[in-house]
């Protein structure tokens, strides 16, 4: 599967189900055109991974949203729960890594997890679709 790309507009849908990785990316960065064929290449060879791009330039609400303060950053998205925002290149190692550790996790102990962490903080998880 190729990359798609990801705006304010089809965020919400995109992150709904299953695993998604998002690159948040400028053309005229220079890591990013570096990491760039690596997470094209993942695409390919996880078909059921979604790969999304946002275009920081034209996606500026959606950078903010995500503070993204360095580019590239990869948000890590399952079954609409943000797992990890990282910041940086990965090498295709370092990525496949990365996908592999995402698709064994758990997500009813991830939600169970993250429910506790809120009640012990006194705070409500952020909704992702609300963005």
């Amino acid at each position: 599967m190729a990359t798609t790309t990801v705006t304010e507009q089809n965020f919400a849908e995109t992150i709904k189900k299953g695993t998604v990785l998002i690159d948040f990316w400028a053309s005229w960065c220079g890591p990013c055109r570096a990491f760039a064929p690596v997470f094209e290449a993942a695409s390919k060879k996880y078909p059921d991974v979604v790969f999304g791009k946002v275009d920081v330039e034209d996606q500026q609400g959606l950078a903010a949203a995500f503070e993204v303060r360095a580019i590239p950053t990869l948000l890590v998205v399952r079954d609409g729960v943000l797992l990890a925002a990282q910041p940086g290149a990965m090498s295709a190692a370092a990525l496949d890594e990365l996908v592999k550790k995402v698709k064994e996790l758990d997500m009813n102990e991830v939600r169970r997890s993250i429910e506790e962490h809120d009640r012990e903080q006194g705070t409500a998880a952020p909704q992702m679709g609300g963005v």
